[in-house]
């Protein structure tokens, strides 16, 4: 693996963005302003999913809220590699790393199976498996976001 990551810093746009202050301050910008859509979309739907704002249909927050979601989500997955890749061997050896990529696939892989299952706007979702998919996503999402702003704290 040791070669792979060594590789990974190697690659033209690591490089790049490791002497660009500017390149690399804007990709991070963009990886908060990810996260920012994921997470500041994730927590009122959960919410809504728990039963807050019952005034307002499931269906709408899912049809306003998911989306955002997803875009965040993709975001976050093309932005964290490329800052990855400018210290790759150093931030593999983070346990936060390792944490935050286990929360950031539980989180995915349980909204898949409940969408996969209950269908894009969970019309048909029973109250106890919104209820326990909420408890676990924000706790997902909420570690993923943790374990993140402590990599930079970790190590040296």
């Amino acid at each position: 693996m040791e070669a792979l990551f060594a590789a990974l810093e190697g690659t033209a746009l690591a490089q790049a963005l490791r002497s660009s202050r500017w390149g690399y301050a804007a990709l991070n910008a963009a990886h908060i302003f990810a996260i920012a859509l994921l997470i500041g979309s994730v927590v009122p739907l959960n919410l809504r999913l728990l039963g807050v704002w019952r005034g307002i249909s499931r269906e709408a927050v899912v049809r306003v809220l998911a989306p955002v979601a997803a875009s965040g989500l993709i975001l976050a997955l093309i932005t964290g590699p490329l800052l990855f890749s400018v210290r790759a061997r150093e931030y593999s050896d983070v346990g936060f790393l390792q944490l935050k990529l286990i929360f950031i696939a539980v989180g995915v892989l349980s909204t898949l199976a409940l969408c996969w299952t209950h269908g894009f706007l969970l019309k048909d979702a029973p109250r106890a498996r919104l209820v326990g998919h909420a408890i676990l996503s924000t706790v997902c999402w909420l570690g993923a976001l943790v374990c993140g702003r402590l990599i930079a704290f970790a190590g040296d």
